[in-house]
């Protein structure tokens, strides 16, 4: 009997986007002749179910967004398959592939560099209804308006510019360009980070609302546990271009079994402070190690409170610890 893949659940026929042993290579010049490759993505396998919240989670440079982009094909995959509604998207090109784009958009991190100052609000919508000649100009005009609506935007705003907008308003203005194809798989790759505090609540907020009532499958990336708690089903944990560990959020919240999982979780401030005295102190030490130079065996284990000797030679399988819980650790659940 074939195993079971890693991140896949029992609705397995439900899945829309899958992702097989997916690698994302780049390769990086050393002085003025010599080159060495950059793993920035590295064997990544993983299923999400339609209108499904997938997290994503782990530091700045571990390849989170390097692997949104492969989902999308921004860039190609140096090996591997995604397969977006049964259909191979490695395999695709031409119209064939921008025909496939039209179902999948991506809302980026960056709220202002992303939006082009010279175009209007409603020019910045209503970009891609033109871009696949959608409609007539008065019905992408209506469409805009309705998307705007829906994003909390007043459409007396269409005639004004990026500049004119906060963040928090010209997120939303991301959020209403990458909706109003109405697709069903989006992206969002940290699109709180560049955010207030307050203001990422209210974006959460608005991506569920947006879910419920267009049936929206997310891929939501972010490198702070607490944001992905709310609003993802299961979460995912990358360190160094592999996933190590995926869970229903609960039992990966409750639950951890990576310490790199827990050492992410111990980095969340609690509001209660005897919960917070209380708790376990869990540390790593160091910086991750660069892409270029993987360390041998469990890539985490130079950082590591309870690495062995066995750590450092033999890498952990991605496996079923128990029901729908994966990791890849040795001593998965020891600390």
């Amino acid at each position: 009997m074939k195993p079971a893949e890693p991140g896949v659940t029992e609705t397995r026929g439900l899945a829309i986007v899958r992702v097989e042993d997916v690698t994302k290579h780049f390769s990086v010049r050393t002085g003025f002749f010599g080159s060495e490759p950059l793993k920035a993505v590295d064997g990544v396998s993983f299923e999400i179910n339609a209108t499904e919240t997938l997290g994503l989670v782990g530091e700045s440079g571990c390849g989170k967004s390097t692997l949104a982009r492969v989902i999308v094909q921004l860039q190609p995959a140096t090996s591997g398959n995604v397969f977006f509604e049964g259909k191979n998207l490695t395999k695709l090109e031409g119209e064939s592939l921008r025909r496939m784009r039209q179902r999948m958009q991506i809302i980026f991190q960056d709220p202002y560099g992303s939006l082009n100052p010279r175009q209007s609000v409603g020019a910045i919508i209503g970009q891609p209804l033109r871009n696949f000649g959608l409609g007539t100009a008065k019905e992408q005009h209506t469409r805009v308006i309705e998307t705007m609506r829906e994003c909390g935007l007043n459409p007396s705003w269409v005639d004004r510019y990026p500049h004119e907008f906060s963040g928090g308003q010209r997120q939303r203005i991301g959020i209403a360009r990458a909706l109003v194809l109405r697709p069903t798989f989006i992206v969002a790759d940290e699109p709180v980070s560049a955010l207030d505090v307050s203001i990422q609540a209210q974006i959460v907020n608005l991506l569920e609302d947006l879910q419920h009532k267009h049936d929206l499958t997310y891929l939501f990336i972010a490198h702070d546990l607490s944001v992905v708690r709310h609003l993802s089903d299961r979460v995912a944990i990358m360190y160094l271009g592999k996933i190590v560990e995926i869970a229903p959020s609960e039992d990966l919240y409750d639950k951890p079994l990576h310490p790199y999982t827990k050492t992410l979780l111990n980095s969340v401030p609690v509001p209660d402070p005897d919960v917070e005295a209380a708790r376990q102190d869990v540390r790593v030490e160091g910086e991750p190690p660069s892409p270029t130079a993987i360390p041998s065996g469990c890539r985490f284990h130079t950082r590591c409170p309870i690495a062995r000797p066995i750590c450092s030679t033999e890498e952990p399988p991605l496996e079923e610890k128990s029901r729908r819980h994966w990791a890849a650790c040795h001593f998965a659940g020891e600390y």
